[in-house]
């Protein structure tokens, strides 16, 4: 099933097809540069499985993103439930992630805004929020490019108080009434 579209991508159900390119993404130490590790090909059939689920618990999740143009898959923007302790959890959070050659093209953003517009309009959200690592320029920068505000910094307790991605920004946008 296709959720909606921009210009140039395909926001849709995942298919068994995108697990191998997914495994290889997550496996890609750039594009996991701001997560504790890269994850091993068990770990990501473990996340694909988590994303299906919830998408059939939920009725929303993770989508596979894929270039309209020749309809490769390159990766997924969507949303999660945060349910980790935090004093803004539980919430419905945005996030992203592209393999590397997807970089640098605005894909990104232009999935994240769609996104945005899809759950205040059709999933009913009133509040969004996301978080990345403090040191995660790229992600602030979509973060703001989308319209998100910031709104605090804190400590990710589920990341360790040693690493430097402990500390953590979060950023909020509301769909109003």
């Amino acid at each position: 099933m296709i959720y909606f579209e921009t210009s140039r991508l395909r926001l849709r159900d995942w298919e068994a097809s995108d697990l191998e390119p997914f495994r290889q993404m997550n496996a890609d130490e750039r594009v996991m540069k701001y997560f504790p590790a890269p994850l091993s090909r068990e770990e990501t059939n473990l996340f694909y499985q988590l994303i299906l689920s919830e998408f059939h618990e939920c009725g929303f999740g993770l989508y596979a993103v894929e270039l309209k143009e020749n309809n490769e898959f390159i990766g997924f923007t969507g949303f999660h439930r945060a349910t980790f302790e935090a004093d803004f959890t539980p919430c419905i959070e945005i996030g992203w992630r592209l393999k590397r050659e997807a970089w640098g093209k605005g894909y990104a953003t232009e999935g994240a805004a769609a996104c945005l517009r899809y759950g205040f309009t059709e999933l009913g959200f009133r509040d969004i929020y996301s978080f990345t690592a403090d040191i995660n320029t790229l992600s602030k920068n979509v973060m703001a490019k989308i319209g998100m505000d910031f709104v605090e910094t804190f400590n990710h307790p589920k990341v360790d108080k040693n690493s430097p991605l402990y500390k953590h920004v979060l950023y909020h946008i509301s769909g109003g009434e």
